[in-house]
């Protein structure tokens, strides 16, 4: 597996964060960037291990970037995506972020037009986070196994939320997106990956992250269309233009972690925790929807 490189110099760091970095050999001039972030207990080299990020990266010429938590900040190691100091512009680990996005930018020419971010569990939301306070750096997002922005704000509301009680609605989540910044379009694509078995996240967040963007892109009420793919149904948002800008998939019977499909010629990634063996690779779909594989 392909090792990453310790980012070590990005900015003020608000937030405490680690960051490690994979640049392949055939990264071109005014190539794209995908932020990766971890899931609690687990690190960015695990996480890059389980998705095969890297390997895709290598494939198709994609600069990393891996944004870590440091068990100081959280015990779990999970990314503090209900934390007041850690959720808004500005501040925290956001703009610690921000601050790694900037150096990977500058140090390797770095199409800023083509950033993108994904992330499972408290990743997942931290990549909402992201999306919300930062959306004009990114072209586009992918949340697994994850929360809205904002459907918590401290660590009783997060327990509930992650159950699947009482997350606000999807007006009052809208607002909170629109609320997070000064930004007023285009926004970024909204890529949605959850198990209808995770017992650590329940899927309705799923639901509630596909509501919190629909208004926001102007694809209210159901799905454009509903396709299979890999055996599973992928639910399409499209806007006036016929773009995509939302998808949903929901995985029968996959419990908490990142869909993944090792075998084959097309393979990714391994399995381990939180990284399940389900026979579709979000890693290269989420790619694939953000028009990286071509």
């Amino acid at each position: 597996m392909n090792s990453l490189t310790a980012l070590s110099n990005f900015g003020t760091d608000p937030g405490s964060l680690s960051a490690d970095i994979y640049i392949p050999d055939n990264f071109p001039k005014n190539g794209p960037l995908v932020v990766v972030l971890h899931g609690s207990t687990q690190s960015a080299d695990s996480y890059n291990i389980g998705s095969g990020w890297s390997t895709l990266a290598e494939e198709c010429g994609i600069a990393l970037l891996f944004p870590g938590q440091r068990l100081t900040n959280n015990v779990l190691g999970s990314f503090n995506w209900f934390e007041s100091g850690d959720i808004h512009r500005g501040g925290g680990e956001p703009l610690s972020i921000r601050h790694m996005i900037k150096q990977v930018v500058d140090d390797h020419a770095v199409d800023p037009s083509r950033i993108f971010i994904t992330g499972m569990s408290s990743g997942g939301a931290m990549t909402a986070v992201m999306l919300a306070t930062y959306p004009e750096v990114f072209a586009g997002g992918a949340i697994i196994a994850g929360l809205p922005y904002r459907s918590a704000d401290n660590l009783m509301e997060a327990f509930f939320r992650m159950k699947g009680y009482g997350s606000p609605s999807d007006c009052k989540l809208d607002v909170l997106v629109r609320g997070a910044s000064e930004f007023d379009g285009p926004w970024p694509t909204i890529s949605v990956w959850h198990g209808d078995s995770d017992q650590t996240v329940d899927s309705s967040n799923a639901g509630s992250i596909v509501g919190q963007w629909q208004n926001i892109h102007k694809v209210e009420g159901p799905p454009t269309r509903v396709e299979t793919v890999d055996g599973f149904p992928r639910k399409v948002w499209c806007d006036a233009d016929g773009r995509e800008v939302i998808e949903e998939y929901i995985i029968e019977a996959m419990g908490h972690g990142t869909p993944i499909s090792a075998e084959g010629d097309e393979g990714l990634g391994e399995e381990g925790k939180y990284m399940l063996e389900v026979g579709i690779s979000s890693t290269r779909h989420i790619a694939d929807f953000w028009g990286l594989t071509q």
